[in-house]
């Protein structure tokens, strides 16, 4: 099964979130919990955790890189 890695929504008012850091690459295997990638927004820079355990398979917004609320930011494949 596929699982969407989605931008979170860190606060009320927050709109989109720039990819500061992947702490992951595709094949790497990762655990519910495990730190993905850094983003920072307008007020503040935070971690994002894996939802599900199984393996990087896709990342698709490279560091640098902003996406919206919602969107998919990559794959991880059970």
């Amino acid at each position: 099964m596929k699982y969407e890695i989605n931008m979170p929504k860190f606060g009320a008012t927050m709109e989109d979130g720039e990819i500061v850091e992947w702490y992951v690459k595709v094949g790497d295997a990762v655990k519910k919990g495990d730190k993905l990638c850094s983003i920072m927004t307008e007020k503040l820079t935070n971690d994002l955790e894996a939802m599900h355990t199984g393996t990087v398979a896709e990342i698709i917004t490279q560091v640098g890189e902003k996406a919206n609320c919602g969107d998919i930011i990559g794959y991880i494949e059970e």
